[in-house]
């Protein structure tokens, strides 16, 4: 049985895989807020309720796949592998096989999330393919027809925003971001959700649409992170919303690197 284990600045996403190699489809799959300052055990006391909710054992989990974009918890994380399943993980870094080139000018600069994103996409939909991955960054993934990574771009999360504009301003409040009725807000609030949600609207289309440029060919694109449901309705260029995306790199990664050792 494979845990895969995404870590994010915001969010941890994790999905049980029984088996991995038949069967793509988790049984189950869970998010949970990321807490940098939480120890091994207070992890792995979480994971394990989890577990038990879903009628899962710890004990059954043979291998995991992790992916972390923070520094801080990858130790955390290794250890609680250790401890809770008996286990090192495949960490998602340089010197795994990624079965791609990174066409990056330095490679080690490019967050895990984004390899899953880009292995996961071409396995799925094919290239050349956009990942557009609305987390706490928006980031945008290129990969070519050859299912090479290409670079993107990176740009302020939707929730990064809604907080800057209520630390920096003396009047603006906090809100929660709705799709607005309108582009002409008639409150404060409407207007705050009118222009951070319509900006990003506008802020995808023209990234994809030179990224399409660049590339020289349509490409398919695809949203995934915590904000894409909010935001995919809205989106003309994308054609595929995918939640599990990264997680799913994770599992394809796992049997890239495992299906090596073997060999």
């Amino acid at each position: 049985m494979l845990l895969a284990v995404n870590v994010n600045n915001t969010q941890i996403k994790l999905a049980v895989y029984p088996d991995p190699e038949r069967d793509p489809q988790p049984r189950v799959h869970w998010r949970v807020s990321t807490d940098w300052e939480k120890t091994e055990d207070e992890y792995g006391i979480l994971f394990a309720h989890l577990f038990q909710h879903a009628g899962l054992r710890l004990q059954d989990v043979t291998d995991v796949a992790l992916s972390c974009v923070v520094p801080p918890l990858v130790d955390t994380m290794e250890r609680l592998c250790e401890r809770y399943f008996a286990t090192r993980p495949l960490v998602v870094g340089p010197g795994i096989r990624t079965g791609m080139r990174i066409l990056y000018e330095n490679p080690r600069e490019v967050g895990a999330d984004r390899i899953c994103n880009a292995v996961a996409a071409f396995a799925k939909y094919g290239g050349p393919s956009v990942v557009c991955d609305f987390g706490t960054a928006t980031t945008f993934t290129a990969v070519s027809r050859d299912g090479d990574f290409l670079g993107g771009a990176i740009a302020p999360g939707i929730g990064i925003s809604l907080d800057a504009l209520a630390e920096h301003t003396a009047q603006l409040p906090r809100i929660d971001l709705e799709k607005p009725r309108s582009a002409i807000g008639r409150t404060t609030v409407a207007a705050m959700q009118a222009g951070v949600y319509y900006g990003f609207v506008g802020q995808v289309e023209e990234i994809v649409r030179r990224i399409h440029r660049e590339l020289g060919e349509p490409a398919t694109v695809i949203a995934t992170g915590g904000w894409a449901r909010l935001l995919a309705e809205e989106l003309t260029c994308i054609h595929h919303h995918d939640p599990l995306l990264t997680l799913e790199g994770l599992r394809i990664l796992f049997l890239r690197n495992r299906r090596a050792e073997v060999r």
